[in-house]
């Protein structure tokens, strides 16, 4: 990623479930590993703007401040807690009523990174996560990270490689950029992983598998030179599968603590794992995803 900090460096999206807790956890460590600012961000849809009864409506709205308040609360004290020297970095929060998503998606013009749980709070309480992750996968304009309640107690998350998915496109190579920087920074090596739909392939009449594969090893070697010379102290290991993408970056992804994929990729002709495969792989890998969106 890179080095420069936009004005609300790391945002991280609140509802106070515990899939925001570990969100909360996972952004405060990473903005004190990047020395950035990090902002704890909760919105709800306004309840009852429809209605007419002006009591109601101001209770109701009271009611919503004060929990938006108690939320941005406990999700301080848990940035707080872990960026220790509060000096580090700059932490700030915002409540705000509008809709959720379209809210995150503006916002994230502003930010280097925007973090989300991946799920929330029900319906009722208008939480936050769940769905509005996917919506940021799709639309966000800066990389998005996914994380799952419960990942950050994995006995190897701190020591294990990153996982990065590759395909030659120009999203792969952002990917890859982001990938190389979150290894760097971690000093731990980088797994860097391109695969095809294996049914796909053996149902190709005449396709040389053993040429296929000489082809793509070099293309792949080609995209990621660059980088290894950049980044000399980051150990790279190439995985060149023959298996559904998004299979293949799950079952990988158990050995790893950072997963970064494309928004999209190369079409399907050209066996393409990014794109659709980024949604796939933010609601089945368990550890954190970074999705490599950009505006």
């Amino acid at each position: 990623m890179s080095s420069t900090t936009k004005d609300l460096g790391i945002i991280v999206g609140v509802d106070g479930s515990p899939a925001s807790d570990a969100a909360v956890s996972w952004a405060a460590h990473y903005a004190v590993m990047r020395g950035v600012p990090l902002t704890l961000l909760h919105v709800q849809d306004p309840i009852g703007r429809t209605w007419s009864q002006a009591k109601v409506l101001e209770e109701v709205s009271g009611w919503q401040k004060t929990e938006g308040r108690g939320i941005l609360a406990n999700a301080s004290k848990i940035a707080h807690d872990i960026a220790n020297d509060t000096s580090q970095i700059t932490i700030n929060g915002e409540l705000q009523f509008s809709a959720p998503g379209p809210t995150l998606v503006d916002r994230s013009e502003d930010a280097d990174l925007i973090v989300v749980g991946t799920d929330g709070r029900g319906a009722l309480a208008r939480g936050l996560l769940g769905s509005v992750s996917s919506e940021l996968v799709r639309h966000a304009r800066c990389p998005v990270a996914v994380i799952h309640d419960g990942e950050l107690q994995m006995p190897h998350a701190t020591t294990a490689p990153v996982l990065v998915g590759v395909d030659g496109s120009s999203a792969s190579e952002l990917a890859t950029e982001i990938a190389f920087d979150e290894a760097s920074r971690r000093h731990v090596g980088l797994i860097a992983l391109h695969a095809w739909s294996s049914k796909e392939l053996v149902e190709l009449p005449g396709v040389d598998w053993p040429a296929v594969k000489a082809e793509e090893e070099r293309l792949m070697s080609e995209a990621l030179a660059g980088w290894q010379e950049r980044y000399p102290d980051v150990t790279v290991t190439k995985l060149l599968v023959c298996e559904r993408p998004a299979r293949a970056l799950v079952e990988t992804s158990q050995s790893a603590q950072l997963v970064v994929v494309g928004s999209h990729g190369r079409n399907a002709m050209t066996r393409t794992f990014l794109g659709s495969v980024s949604n796939a792989v933010v609601q089945s890998v368990r550890v954190p995803v970074i999705v490599a969106r950009q505006s």
